[in-house]
């Protein structure tokens, strides 16, 4: 199991919750995502990692800009 942060800004409501969550939830591996909407913390669960490039590029499709943190 690989667990992976992220930093997203931009956030306001469940609505951007659902949506980082679906899109994130789509790739490969990903077995569960947690998005904490006051601290714009998203913490993605994978059975094998998988590049931080990829995960940013879900949450950008998204419509919200993120970071890796860990």
């Amino acid at each position: 199991m690989t667990t992976s942060i992220y930093t997203v800004t931009g956030m306001t409501c469940q609505h951007c919750v659902a949506s980082v969550t679906s899109e994130v939830s789509q790739l490969s591996h990903v077995t569960a995502v947690e998005v904490d909407l006051p601290t714009g913390r998203v913490t993605v669960e994978s059975d094998a990692p998988i590049p931080a490039d990829e995960v940013v590029a879900a949450i950008d499709k998204a419509g919200y800009p993120a970071v890796a943190t860990v």
